[in-house]
């Protein structure tokens, strides 16, 4: 009895597991991903973007060179938010040596500090005035690829920078500009809508 106990536990853990696991953005073919991922971006620059994403084995890659500055991010499958991105390429070194960082164990707190002291040795460069395009949403439409309750928002890199030296605040403001960070080398400006009031 207490065998066939187990053995039924086992199949429902077996049974539940994948499910609990699985996202709509989880498995998705290159077009979809690039559908969704340029919607973080201009509008009048979402063609031209580069796409990055993944492959069905999982793995982190170009979905899709493109011709202007943009570089546009699909959803991660391993994370539980839906979440899109687009960046100006001088960012993009920024941005693989954080993933480079995360695939080496190195993450949180010590992640930020080491690309911060690279930055600082002049091993890492992260562009004044690089701006980031970060789109949440609750999900996407599976026919349109069109994103539910879309929330944008936007980062602009401004290594070092402070109230002094930019005359903008660095309290949170809801829908203002303000600096996050300031006087580190990763000080950004960011600009975050109230939610709700569109784009």
């Amino acid at each position: 009895m207490k065998r066939s106990s187990l053995f039924a536990a086992a199949i429902l853990f077996l049974a539940a597991g994948p499910v609990a696991a699985q996202h709509a953005w989880s498995d998705l073919p290159s077009e979809a991903q690039i559908a969704l991922a340029v919607q973080a971006g201009p509008a009048e620059m979402r063609a031209g973007a580069t796409v990055q994403g993944y492959d069905r084995s999982g793995r982190f890659v170009t979905l899709r060179r493109g011709s202007n500055d943009l570089i546009c991010m699909a959803p991660n499958p391993e994370r539980e938010t839906f979440e899109v991105s687009c960046h100006h390429r001088d960012l993009e070194p920024f941005f693989e040596r954080g993933r480079e960082l995360a695939a080496s164990g190195v993450t949180g707190q010590e992640r930020v500090q080491a690309r911060w002291d690279e930055y600082t040795a002049g091993t890492l460069f992260i562009p004044h005035g690089g701006v980031n395009y970060i789109l949440a949403g609750s999900g996407f439409d599976a026919s349109s690829h069109e994103v539910t309750d879309a929330y944008l928002r936007w980062t602009i890199y401004m290594p070092n920078a402070t109230p002094a030296t930019t005359g903008i605040s660095g309290t949170p403001s809801a829908g203002g500009p303000w600096l996050m960070f300031p006087g580190t080398p990763g000080s950004h400006i960011m600009i975050t809508p109230p939610r709700g009031g569109g784009e």
